[in-house]
């Protein structure tokens, strides 16, 4: 990514988010290089988990041998990516803070919340199998007959090319690998809120509000492959959401930039469809593209997809265990083909049956039915006095359901219907505004494209995660458009009751407790990431947003920043 970023900018990319955009890109893209190189054979494979780190880092040299780059520039790249590695180790801490290290992947499935299946472990399996194994012999099998071909391979390639250099049979080296994957989202978003011309505080405070939620922190330290793909999908909407996107139609080198980018969220986790459709019908709506722009971005996309849907055909088939899960509802291993899976599912449930299943779906998003009851489990656990039943409970209600899961930032839509004629700032309005449409079509097109009936529902990980980050996002950036003074300590607040939620353990491994330095280095790492988002150094953020600021009436992509009174 470093690298990435460092010769985009020396080929002359000066806008932040097309750079962040561009080296998210190249990192999945290597990964699934690496992926392949090892399907190919052991040795090829290895080769490329040496050439790509160190390839990078000679790039880098080479780079900057002759080249000094932009002082602004290399300040603007240099704070999302330090709240990245904030990020990761935060929550690294937060996870361990009650020991766990020395069997990692059992203690990542429960620190935060008991009970979760081995999905967590599934790309390591596989990165074992293709490491010692590639192409030969039989196709691999993880506990409970899930295929190689069932699972989007992009965070196996991620492991891959990690094989060699940091692994052992603890888990630990892949989990601390798996927490670094899933924080990917601070790039993605930063990107965003960049590219929209948020204020410094306000983007501050989104990220606050992201890194502090349920969401992150039990997926984030649960390293299933699912807010990896989201990463990839922020990027995207960081040009098909901004301003960017007025010049971005017309280029048609950003068209392979965003079809690559939809096609890695896809290789991580084929739910990301749900975030991509809402995405494409806002980008479209915007502005349609040429069919010289629509066939770049196609091609992209057919190039790094191709060979997986190949693998799922011919080498592993049939792939679509997933795909009949969430679209039929047929969980059972199978050789059936989606089309008749879904065909044969509709029928037998008949019209009414199918009805009732999206209204169930419906319910499910909206917090509805089971999210009631936990709702009120928690409450009645609350008043008997047991602290860790009613702690419990809301954990389980943040993590199924969308709208719960947004948690006390479900006041913004309000707090902007009823502030409406005192936005005190348009760009920010407009952005929370696409974010809340963006997150209303993709919640649509999800329950209805879901079958409805358990298992195949629509809780919360059997959707995109671009959802409720950008509901976490646009609750911050909302809130601030209308009332900022409130929202400078209401977000605040709200992150640090979510926090509270998962400092204690209820089910750590036996012969663990609290460890005061994992105590101490995850308030450490928390406040940095705070200091760092909120621009403590407002010479340092100025700069970042330098080349996103400026005339709006143009069209075009400003590049000096506001006056200091409107920031």
């Amino acid at each position: 990514m470093a690298a990435a970023a460092l010769l985009a900018a020396r080929a002359g990319v000066r806008r932040v988010p097309i750079v962040l955009a561009i080296a998210l890109a190249v990192s999945g893209a290597g990964a699934m290089l690496t992926f392949w190189a090892y399907y190919w054979s052991h040795d090829v494979g290895l080769a490329a988990s040496l050439v790509l780190p160190l390839g990078s880092a000679l790039l880098i040299g080479l780079s900057l041998w002759d080249w000094r780059p932009d002082r602004e520039l290399a300040r603007q790249l240099a704070i999302p990516f330090a709240l990245w590695i904030l990020a990761t180790a935060f929550l690294v801490y937060l996870g361990f803070m009650h020991g766990g290290s020395g069997n990692a992947i059992e203690s990542a499935r429960s620190r935060f919340s008991g009970g979760l299946p081995t999905d967590n472990v599934i790309p390591a399996y596989f990165a074992d199998w293709f490491y010692a194994h590639g192409h030969h012999g039989a196709a691999p099998v993880f506990p409970g007959e899930w295929l190689a071909s069932d699972r989007p391979p992009l965070q196996t390639g991620y492991a891959l090319q990690q094989r060699p250099w940091f692994w052992d049979q603890t888990g630990i080296d892949y989990t601390l690998i798996g927490v670094a994957l899933q924080q990917l989202w601070v790039i993605g978003l930063w990107a965003l809120l960049i590219a929209a011309r948020a204020r410094r505080v306000t983007i501050g405070l989104a990220m606050i509000a992201v890194a502090f939620s349920d969401l992150a922190i039990v997926n984030g330290f649960y390293v299933w492959p699912k807010l990896l793909p989201a990463a990839m999908l922020l990027a995207v909407a960081a040009i098909v959401l901004t301003p960017l996107w007025s010049q971005s139609r017309h280029d048609w080198r950003i068209a392979v930039l965003l079809g690559a980018l939809a096609a890695l969220a896809m290789l991580g986790h084929g739910s990301s469809v749900f975030g991509i459709i809402p995405l494409a019908l806002v980008a479209l709506f915007r502005g349609l593209p040429d069919w010289r722009w629509l066939g770049a971005a196609v091609a992209a996309t057919i190039v790094l997809m191709a060979p997986w849907s190949a693998y799922q055909r011919w080498g592993d088939p049939p792939g679509n265990r997933l795909d009949r899960w969430f679209l039929a509802g047929r969980l059972e291993v199978s050789d059936e083909s989606t089309g008749h899976a879904v065909i044969s599912a509709y029928e037998e449930a008949g019209l009414s049956g199918a009805l009732h299943n999206k209204g169930q779906n419906f319910v499910a998003i909206a917090g509805g039915g089971p999210a009631v009851d936990q709702a009120q489990a928690a409450i009645d656990s609350l008043e008997a006095g047991n602290v860790e039943g009613a702690v419990t409970w809301t954990r389980s209600l943040l993590f199924y359901f969308l709208l719960p899961s947004l948690g006390l930032l479900l006041v913004t839509p309000v707090a902007m219907l009823l502030g409406r004629r005192r936005i005190r700032d348009r760009d920010e309005w407009r952005l929370a505004l696409l974010a809340y449409v963006v997150l209303l079509i993709g919640a649509v097109a999800w329950g209805l494209i879901l079958f409805g009936s358990a298992p195949a529902r629509t809780v919360i990980h059997q959707g995109s995660y671009l959802l409720p980050i950008l509901g976490l996002a646009a609750g911050a950036v909302g809130l601030r458009a209308v009332f900022p003074r409130f929202a400078n300590w209401f977000v605040p607040i709200a992150a640090l009751a979510t926090l509270a939620l998962y400092v204690p353990s209820f089910t750590p491994e036996p012969g663990t407790s609290y460890s005061a330095a994992a105590i101490v280095l995850a308030a450490l790492f928390a406040a940095l990431f705070w200091a760092v988002a909120l621009g403590l150094n407002p010479a340092l953020f100025r700069t970042a947003v330098r080349s996103t600021r400026g005339t709006r009436r143009s069209g075009s992509v400003p590049t000096t920043p506001r006056s200091p009174g409107t920031s």
